[in-house]
């Protein structure tokens, strides 16, 4: 190529890219594409919001179309690499697919479709003129760059994205509640990112590159010379931070009943996992004998999480804030698949995390529900519920099903495969904490159901607050109707978490993807 006045011949096949991309390997960023593009067209519609609601829907729906092609792409043909600006990595930002990234990608998906159909009638013409549909969307771009980013770096970009924007939602109405709830969850948010970006850029100051398949790849030349388990430790810190993990969890049931229900739902569901994704990608991929190294921290960090999490579930009387300690108890469970790692260890985990993202999304969607029939959002408060709606309680029976773990429902699987693997490794201070915490979990459940739908309606109560909308039931049985399906047929979910854990545990072929050139 020319070069001044003289001609220079440069080689560019080392570092460009020269061959067309397929229209198939497109797939790899069209979730994010069409998250970010819905939210600039909401943003155009901004003095018309009679239209965001279709919008949203048909962008979220085209979302979750994306990410299924993308899981059958990857799961037949392994993982899926692109790299931007025509650069070979690791000069250029990687986006990698593979079943552990597209999984939770999917659901999330999922998720938030059947969130923003129940929002239909929970938010309001005002509410979306400040911004609703626009802010989901652009949380949403956040959630899938997450999972689908090949380079650390971008990984703490996209958990801005998701940020800011989830900030918007909280704050969505401006009372003194949201406001307090907001303050606790920016707070303790903008310190986990803020170790975050430190952290990368010591990384990058070790490594010279922030591509993680370079990292991995890089690593063992330089467990030797550098900090790589100050390193290690920090990440862990700072996604035990996001992921709502002991001992720095409480920013979470002090912020997740304050928004408003579809809000509070949508976050129980999707951005703690987001935390526990970037624990087993950073874990497993990068740091795998550095996380070996905390694997006992994890397990107490894991059994501390559950166990307080139920607890503090139990003596909530605020329906939506014990919900919030639930999710917390959740989060322990995941730790634990960590910990103790191995395929049916970190499959359990996956399992749990995907099971997770529907059932507390649908449990907190099913407390806007309960609270609009007889106004009550306090156990104190609520009662009457079966008589009121025998259809509203059946979904109730299902979901505390669900969320307990008890059969024939989806949350029993991952913990018989976390219990199998702590059985097999010995572990058995784990297992009776997964089967206390799981007891516990049982009680608090069992006292929602007694209280507000099994007890006769307080005195007084003159009858139903408000009429259920059909949106809002059609987002809490599309939530339903998976947690069953999948715990009478639990095989497809079961092989496709323990394919992501081996992945995780083998992360030669997510390297090869990425350098092809480096196979042997």
């Amino acid at each position: 190529m020319a070069a001044g006045k003289g001609e220079i011949t440069v080689d560019v096949t080392q570092a460009w890219v020269m061959t067309p991309v397929q229209p198939m390997d497109w797939l790899i960023v069209a979730p994010i594409v069409l998250c970010l593009g819905a939210g600039g067209i909401l943003l155009m519609f901004r003095k018309d919001v009679r239209q965001h609601v279709r919008i949203t829907l048909g962008g979220l729906a085209l979302v979750v179309v994306a990410n299924g092609a993308l899981l059958h792409r990857v799961v037949t043909d392994g993982p899926l690499v692109m790299t931007m600006g025509r650069w070979l990595p690791p000069f250029g930002i990687t986006f990698n697919a593979d079943i552990l990234g597209v999984s939770f990608a999917l659901v999330a998906s999922i998720v938030a479709l059947l969130g923003a159909l129940y929002a239909i009638s929970d938010v309001d013409d005002i509410e979306r003129r400040y911004g609703f549909y626009p802010f989901l969307m652009m949380m949403m771009a956040g959630v899938m760059g997450s999972f689908l980013t090949g380079d650390i770096f971008n990984l703490y970009v996209w958990f801005e994205v998701l940020l800011i924007s989830s900030f918007g939602l909280i704050v969505l109405g401006s009372t003194h509640r949201q406001l307090d709830g907001a303050l606790r969850y920016a707070f303790l948010n903008l310190i986990a990112t803020t170790i975050f970006l430190i952290t990368t850029g010591y990384l990058y100051g070790v490594f010279g590159t922030l591509n993680m398949a370079d990292i991995a790849r890089k690593a063992a030349e330089h467990r030797e010379a550098g900090p790589l388990l100050t390193i290690a430790a920090l990440y862990f810190f700072a996604f035990g931070m996001k992921a709502a993990a002991f001992p720095v969890n409480a920013w979470l049931p002090a912020s997740y009943h304050t928004p408003k229900v579809v809000v509070s739902a949508i976050f129980a569901g999707l951005l703690t996992k987001v935390g526990v994704y970037a624990l087993l990608r950073v874990g497993f991929t990068l740091f795998p004998p550095e996380r070996d190294v905390f694997a006992p921290a994890f397990a107490i960090a894991g059994a501390l999480t559950m166990v307080l999490g139920a607890l503090g579930a139990l003596a909530q009387n605020d329906i939506r804030r014990m919900l919030a300690f639930l999710v917390v108890s959740g989060i322990g469970l995941m730790l634990a698949g960590i910990a103790m790692s191995g395929p049916l260890g970190i499959g359990g985990a996956v399992f749990y995390a995907l099971h997770s993202m529907v059932a507390m999304t649908a449990v907190f969607l099913l407390a806007g529900l309960m609270q609009r029939r007889n106004g009550a959002a306090h156990l104190s408060d609520a009662g009457g519920l079966y008589a009121s709606s025998p259809l509203l309680a059946a979904l109730a029976l299902v979901l505390i099903f669900a969320v307990a773990g008890l059969p024939p429902f989806s949350g029993l699987w991952p913990k018989v495969m976390l219990v199998k693997a702590g059985l097999d490794i010995g572990a058995w201070w784990l297992v009776a904490t997964i089967l206390l915490s799981a007891f516990l979990t049982t009680l608090a459940l069992a006292r929602l159901f007694l209280l507000a739908f099994w007890r006769p309606a307080p005195a007084g109560f003159a009858g139903q607050a408000s009429p259920d909308s059909r949106s809002a039931l059609a987002g809490v049985v599309g939530l339903t109707v998976p947690l069953v399906v999948f715990g009478v047929y639990p095989e497809p979910v079961v092989q496709l978490s323990v394919s992501a854990a081996e992945w995780l545990l083998n992360p030669q072929p997510y390297v090869n993807a990425v350098f092809p050139a480096a196979q042997p």
